[in-house]
């Protein structure tokens, strides 16, 4: 009953030692008065009764402070033991014959075993190598004299007979007289690290979709390849992949089937590439193969037509086929370059020229190319400093109402004039712009310039002249274009109704339900639509008749040759007679000689434009002549290099 029970606090088991003095204190009292005769009252008897309680007191702290401290001992090695077992290291400890002494739980689950089939096994029993004697003796031997051993290469046999390489880090402990007794040590699992290597270096040198090498691993390997062939006096062959059309299957199919048209196609690429050649995916569509196998003569026309062939058969995706060819630039080491950056840029403007030339072709690299990328390239610069610059001109072309003679609109065309004077064409400008993203900037620009002198005019007398503005299909598809021009049409003042959008025949039918949404939006806000260039796309009636447009304008490619070849004749007469049957208004352009004038005027063409009523004049020249336009046009007289143009009351000329 006097025990310490553990179930007892400390502050009973003080007391009770306390308590177990006193008594015992005064039971020996009483019996020494009982076997000697003493006679010890109690006022003289408490005095060793306190202090055999206080020894008794003492007696207890002392032991609870023991049992405190063995049971902290205790925890600390359960502890201890617990985390061993539970590390996510690999941790063994062993004797210094080499005997497993402890292994962690991640010890046995890496290497598949049970902690009995381990727990006394020499540990070389599982290191796999030749001379294992020497191998341990030489690691007892570091430990020894070091004490520790750093990063030390092993190999492990696991249960299921498979191997990894882990690297031992490890402390001797000594006893007293510093003779090894035991060690403990870490291991570190390479197989692990290196299969994370590995996929780090997969993710910076391969592309993560088609699994082929990327922009970073395809330069290596180009430098590489030149190195070895500059050495061998070869040649190395640098092909340049883009896909033709795959926006479309992107943006009607959506980013999943394009992905999966993307590794159909690295998968049927890598088919026909030699060992030794290279194919890496650059970015979107563009691939690259790199021909540079030493052991076989290089034939770059050859790999250049397999290509070909190989992708003009359709890909299929689920249940549906898909067609995508492409358009191949080559260039040639040392030919057309000696590094790598030069090599990929010749193949690119290689390329562009075979998309350039209806696309599913190929075409090697040539110095014209060069000298022609060159040049757009300083054109593209130039144009973006014109833009910034206000170096871009407006030019107006006068469209005639062959009825009643008067001026019922004009056409706004860019002008832009090299320094030396000389006119640029704009559809090169136009085709800069488009490649080089300035499209937009440069549409913008237009409509702008066009509406404010548009309000000009309106403000001079002339409120029903229409102002006719090209744009670009891809401009008018965006998805806030409605919205700018709404505010371009607010900022200038002028009529909505006064504005014509002119959009070319093929820029619309490429994206024919986007087209329709757009212009459909542009004709509510109360802008007129006309269609350029109609007669040499391949407009469909079907659709044409859905199209909000109130014009279509006959190409002037139809106009010029239009007297003496029949069958520009004949379409230009099917135009004529289909646009009245849709009550469409037709315009037609590039009008030069009288013969021609005629000709349309017979078959019912109201509006016409083209030289014959003056050339496109500044603002300034344009301003003039619609003053001297009020009348009705009678008369056009060709007279050597001038035309007279005879008004109602009153004549001029225009060089």
């Amino acid at each position: 009953m006097l025990g310490f029970s553990p179930e007892n606090s400390p502050l009973q088991r003080l007391c009770r030692g306390f308590f177990t003095g006193a008594l015992v204190t005064g039971t020996v009292i009483l019996l020494l008065n009982g076997l000697y005769g003493l006679s010890l009252t109690v006022q003289q008897g408490w005095l060793p009764v306190l202090l055999g309680g206080l020894a008794g007191l003492l007696a207890g702290r002392t032991a609870l402070q023991l049992r405190t401290t063995t049971r902290r001992l205790e925890d600390l090695k359960k502890r201890s033991q617990e985390f061993y077992q539970s590390t996510p290291a690999l941790l063994h400890s062993m004797d210094n014959r080499g005997r497993l002494l402890n292994v962690s739980q991640a010890w046995l689950d890496i290497l598949g075993y049970d902690r009995a089939e381990v727990i006394g096994k020499d540990f070389f029993a599982f290191v796999v190598g030749d001379n294992l004697e020497q191998i341990r003796a030489k690691h007892f031997q570091t430990l020894e004299k070091l004490g520790q051993i750093k990063d030390i290469n092993y190999q492990l046999l696991c249960a299921d007979d498979s191997i990894i390489e882990v690297a031992i880090t490890e402390v001797a402990r000594r006893d007293a007289e510093g003779h090894l007794i035991e060690s403990l040590a870490v291991l570190n699992d390479l197989t692990i690290h290196r299969a994370a290597e590995e996929r780090i270096e997969r993710l910076a040198y391969f592309d993560t979709l088609t699994g082929l090498p990327n922009r970073a691993l395809m330069n290596d390997r180009i430098i590489q390849a030149v190195a070895q062939a500059r050495r061998e006096n070869r040649q190395v062959g640098v092909f340049f992949l883009d896909l033709d059309r795959f926006k479309l299957i992107n943006d009607t199919q959506g980013h999943a089937v394009g992905d999966m048209v993307l590794r159909s196609v690295a998968q049927r690429l890598k088919k026909i590439i030699r060992r030794g050649d290279t194919f890496a995916r650059l970015s979107g569509d563009e691939f690259v193969i790199i021909q540079a196998d030493p052991n076989h003569d290089p034939n770059f026309t050859i790999m250049g037509r397999r290509i070909l062939e190989t992708l003009d058969q359709p890909f299929l995706v689920g249940s549906r086929e898909f067609f995508t060819t492409a358009s191949v630039g080559v260039a040639i080491y040392p030919i057309d370059g000696d590094d790598p950056q030069t090599l990929l840029k010749s193949a690119d403007t290689a390329m562009y020229v075979a998309k350039s030339r209806g696309r599913n072709n190929m075409q090697f690299f040539s110095e014209e190319m060069n000298a022609a990328a060159m040049a757009k390239t300083d054109l593209e610069s130039r144009l973006r400093k014109a833009l910034s610059d206000g170096e871009l001109q407006q030019h107006y072309q006068p469209q005639v109402n062959l009825i009643t003679g008067r001026i019922t609109g004009v056409e706004a065309l860019l002008r832009w004039y090299d320094s030396d004077g000389t006119l640029i064409p704009s559809r090169q400008i136009i085709d800069i712009a488009e490649e080089s993203g300035l499209a937009f900037l440069l549409g913008e620009w237009a409509l702008k310039t066009a509406c404010t002198q548009a309000r000009v005019w309106q403000n001079q007398g002339q409120s029903s002249l229409h102002m006719s503005v090209n744009l670009s299909g891809h401009h008018i598809r965006q998805p806030n274009f409605t919205d700018y021009l709404e505010l371009i049409v607010k900022e200038t003042g002028i009529k909505p109704n006064t504005l014509e959008i002119e959009l070319a025949e093929n820029s619309v039918m490429d994206h024919v339900d986007e087209s329709i949404m757009a212009l459909t939006d542009l004709k509510i806000r109360g802008v007129n639509l006309s269609i350029d260039d109609f007669g040499t796309g391949y407009s469909s009636l079907l659709y044409l008749k859905h199209f909000p447009i109130h014009r279509i304008k006959i190409a002037q490619e139809l106009i010029l040759d239009i007297i003496h070849n029949p069958d520009y004749a004949a379409i230009t007469e099917a135009i004529l007679g289909m646009a009245k049957s849709l009550q469409l208004s037709v315009t037609a352009v590039g009008v030069e000689e009288p013969m021609q004038l005629e000709f349309l005027r017979e078959r019912g063409c109201v509006e016409v434009q083209g030289e014959v009523f003056g050339a496109a004049m500044n603002a300034e020249q344009m301003t003039e002549f619609l003053k001297e336009s009020n009348g009705r046009i009678k008369s056009i007289i060709p007279t050597g290099n001038q035309r007279e143009l005879n008004f109602e009351g009153t004549s001029t000329e225009i060089h």
